[in-house]
């Protein structure tokens, strides 16, 4: 229940755009520290968290609380994604390492700002120290969308972040994830890590072969962390955010 409380019932509807979440626990005895959030900032613009805080357990989801807290009030004072890591970084620094319990995460913070006109949606996000966010695009290729630096969030007093952009046309997706997913042991012996070009593999394999709806993707992923068994022991975050294809209809998957 402690778990649920920390994610979100249900994403919002974001005109034009699909989107799709789901968390994959590893071990239900333990309380992890992934994160992830969808909500409107303004009139026109949306706002959106995906993220890891370091350890389990009770500490862990209090650290998730403060984090989640902080960029949603971040992010209603100014949505920048600059701003609103920058913000996230100084109150996880000083309620945590001034006083010797340094607590950090890795995050990523991001808008969406959808254009009725022409129908595509204009990305800019931050990342601190997170796996780069992967790109679908509706003919089937797939680039991870990457930001320059990105210190680990809450570990200096002062860490820069930088701004990466891109523009979502009708069939494409952006999915973001943490590292339980990169993570995975694979192998017989289980020492090999997935890594992200699995992840591109399996994704633009998807694409291919399904399409790029944010559904269907965090549906194959589903399946796919299933499949590690006990080679996955980190709990895994999945949120997919997309433009339908001009001949889907939009909506929004929890």
């Amino acid at each position: 229940m402690l778990q649920q409380s920390l994610l979100p019932d249900t994403l919002p509807a974001v005109p034009g755009m699909e989107t799709a979440a789901h968390y994959h626990t590893a071990s239900p005895d333990r309380l992890g520290g992934d994160f992830y959030d969808v909500f409107p900032v303004d009139g026109k613009r949306f706002a959106f968290f995906l993220g890891d805080v370091c350890g389990k357990g009770p500490q862990a989801a209090a650290v998730t609380s403060l984090t989640r807290y902080t960029l949603r009030a971040a992010a209603l004072h100014d949505p920048d994604p600059v701003s609103a890591l920058t913000t996230l970084n100084t109150v996880l620094h000083e309620r945590y390492a001034a006083g010797g319990d340094t607590r950090y995460c890795t995050a990523v913070f991001g808008t969406l700002e959808p254009d009725p006109a022409t129908g595509h949606v204009t990305v800019h996000l931050a990342s601190g120290g997170h796996p780069p966010a992967l790109v679908l695009r509706a003919d089937g290729t797939a680039a991870y969308l990457r930001t320059p630096g990105g210190l680990l969030v809450g570990v200096l007093p002062d860490a820069a972040f930088t701004t990466a952009t891109t523009v979502l046309c009708p069939g494409d997706t952006l999915l973001l994830y943490t590292d339980g997913l990169t993570e995975a042991r694979t192998g017989k012996t289980r020492t090999d890590l997935y890594g992200e070009e699995a992840v591109l593999a399996f994704a633009t394999g998807h694409a291919a072969r399904a399409g790029t709806s944010p559904a269907s993707l965090v549906e194959a992923l589903t399946g796919l962390l299933a499949g590690f068994g006990d080679g996955l022991d980190d709990d895994t975050a999945l949120l997919a955010l997309g433009v339908p294809a001009l001949d889907r209809p939009t909506g929004g998957t929890p």
